[in-house]
């Protein structure tokens, strides 16, 4: 919990406790349902919590938006900025469901109220909309952006600057996965903004939603 402490400073009373809380959360959730390594769960708050909001540190999401985070497994990145946005609605999606009953318990157990969940596919959602797509380590960027680019609300012209598009937090060597999208994302090295040897080699990358 310091590491979320040394590079966040605003977080209100119950956003604390919100966040010293999941750790024990997790470990008694992860005894019924492996949704993450047990080994890594020494290296929780870093590895899962701070790696998550790497994405506020570039993104400001306005009250009200509504954020679709696919793949969400346990929960990552969706419940983490759920917290440090509580003004934002998060729609965590993901394709086993037993993954989803931790998301659900863990939110409840800390009165998270912004989130939602759903059992399905991204690209069987038809009914929804939304401002940003998250994911974390899911699929290749080609995939991740044919699954978002249908979710995406239509941006109004008159607001050239707002959010909206892909968010996705990556690893290793992206320069084939890059090429072979197609795209042009804008990226940001992690090991610039944490200082940690973890996220080394650590990316968020934003597909703007007009590609």
């Amino acid at each position: 919990m310091e590491i979320i402490k040394k590079y966040f400073a605003d977080f209100t009373e119950k956003q604390l406790q919100q966040f010293a809380a999941l750790k024990d959360l997790y470990t008694e959730w992860n005894e019924k349902i492996n949704v993450i390594s047990r080994k890594d769960m020494e290296n929780f708050y870093e590895h899962h919590v701070l790696h998550s909001l790497a994405i506020a540190t570039q993104f400001d999401f306005p009250d009200g938006y509504n954020v679709i985070d696919i793949g969400t497994g346990g929960g990552f990145p969706g419940i983490p900025l759920a917290i440090f946005f509580p003004g934002v609605q998060f729609h965590l999606v993901d394709s086993i469901n037993k993954k989803l009953k931790v998301v659900n318990e863990v939110a409840n157990a800390i009165g998270l109220t912004n989130i939602t969940t759903q059992h399905t596919r991204a690209e069987d959602i038809k009914d929804k909309k939304f401002d940003v797509v998250v994911s974390r380590a899911v699929a290749p960027l080609k995939d991740l952006w044919y699954w978002s680019k249908p979710l995406l609300k239509k941006r109004p012209i008159d607001q050239p600057k707002k959010i909206s598009g892909l968010i996705c937090l990556k690893g290793g060597d992206l320069s084939k996965e890059i090429s072979e999208s197609g795209l042009r994302p804008k990226a940001w090295e992690i090991e610039k903004i944490f200082e940690e040897e973890f996220f080394e080699q650590k990316y968020i990358l934003y597909v703007n939603a007009s590609q």
